[in-house]
């Protein structure tokens, strides 16, 4: 086994395809990370007050409780064909989809989901779950469709402030993980403030403007870049918009990071307009880190 201690990666499961999709990418990033796997399914029906045992005449391994059981077995068959060396643990837990993996997510190494569910997780991205849980998670969330590569270059984006920070290391870790280059993208539109009270000139040079854009990108990744040099890095600086730009660059990529807010044209990324538009429209799983500190080996 890998490990069978340490904070684990979470995982949500609801019987559907796109959540297996999760459960296999949940997998490798326990791999990754040297950590354990647990596979939780969210069990809304208690709260409902419906019958939960198979029904008079049925067979005992029927009814809700009985099939929520065996969509976790399965899920855990799935993750140990993926990475048979994770330890792997499964749980029923009485509760609505959000709420449950809230509570999970205070203990965990990071949260993976699904973009789309069923049952308990019924509607999860475009929808309230996917949403609710990556803008309040106490750990990193990953998001993953039914579309995922493990080829091409992790995609971060970069803004210069402390939030975004925490999501290029976690992107460099990834790069590092996955043997991948990163590409780190640093869009904007215009100048824009960056505290309260800041006064825009009238009158701005461009090209001095795109200078200072472009520092800021090389500075956000030098440090970085020192720590993890096995990593590819290669600069894109963008002007236009920040979610066009990340979403563009998604195509080709295995994974995209953003972090949960910033300042300047990526201000108010999570929920603002460039996250929820890289999670609804990215053509690769996304990862939002939320939480400072977030980004650690251990």
């Amino acid at each position: 086994m890998v490990s069978n201690t340490g904070a684990p990666v979470v995982v949500g499961v609801d019987g559907s395809e796109i959540a297996l999709h999760a459960v296999r990418a949940a997998a490798r990033e326990a791999a990754y990370r040297h950590r354990p796997l647990r596979i939780v399914q969210a069990f809304i029906w208690p709260l409902m007050d419906v019958p939960l045992g198979p029904a008079p005449g049925a067979p005992a391994e029927g009814g809700l409780r009985n099939e929520a059981e065996r969509c976790v077995a399965e899920a855990a068959a799935e993750a140990a064909e993926v990475a048979p060396e994770v330890a792997v643990t499964g749980v029923v837990v009485d509760g609505a989809a959000t709420a449950v993996l809230l509570a999970e997510a205070r203990d965990a190494a990071l949260t993976v989901l699904g973009n789309r569910g069923l049952g308990g997780f019924a509607g999860l991205l475009l929808g309230s779950v996917a949403v609710q849980v990556s803008a309040h998670a106490d750990s990193p969330v990953l998001v993953v469709g039914d579309g995922s590569r493990t080829d091409g270059p992790v995609v971060v984006g970069v803004d210069g402030s402390e939030r975004s920070r925490e999501a290029v290391g976690f992107a460099f870790e990834e790069a590092a993980w996955r043997a991948a280059e990163l590409v780190a993208v640093h869009a904007w539109l215009y100048p824009t403030p960056v505290g309260p009270g800041d006064i825009l000139p009238l009158v701005y040079d461009l090209d001095a403007f795109r200078e200072e854009e472009e520092r800021t990108l090389a500075e956000s990744v030098a440090g970085w870049s020192e720590r993890y040099p096995e990593v590819t890095v290669r600069r894109r600086p963008v002007r236009g918009s920040p979610a066009r730009a990340l979403v563009a660059e998604s195509r080709s990529a295995q994974l995209v990071v953003v972090g949960a807010r910033g300042r300047g044209a990526l201000g108010g990324l999570l929920l603002g307009s460039v996250s929820h538009a890289v999670l609804h429209h990215a053509h690769a799983p996304v990862a939002i880190v939320r939480q400072v500190g977030t980004v650690s080996g251990n």
